[in-house]
């Protein structure tokens, strides 16, 4: 279970980098990840707040420089996350076959 989850929460990072990357907000992420990638959002919340703890000055600079503009919609959000799973699975797999 330990090494499961830990690749769970590895891949939740990653999506919340993405997220990161196309300028959502805490919330934002928690919903996007919730309704397109069934994560729970306690845990995209968890994962969220020790990254914050872990990379203080990014965040600051992220929330100051936060606009609506450089938003994506919710189809563009929900393509890109689909996309993001599916590459993400697809990167396991491989590490799966390089580990044997």
């Amino acid at each position: 279970m330990g090494d499961s989850s830990a690749s769970y929460i590895h891949m939740v990072q990653h999506l919340i980098e993405k997220c990161l990357i196309f300028r959502m907000t805490k919330e934002e992420c928690m919903e996007a990840l919730s309704k397109h990638a069934d994560i729970k959002p306690v845990i995209t919340s968890t994962v969220w707040n020790e990254l914050e703890k872990e990379n203080k000055e990014f965040f600051e600079a992220y929330a100051q420089s936060h606009s609506k503009e450089d938003r994506m919609s919710e189809e563009e959000t929900s393509q890109m996350i689909q996309k993001m799973i599916t590459d993400s699975s697809k990167a396991a797999d491989e590490e799966e076959d390089d580990d044997n």
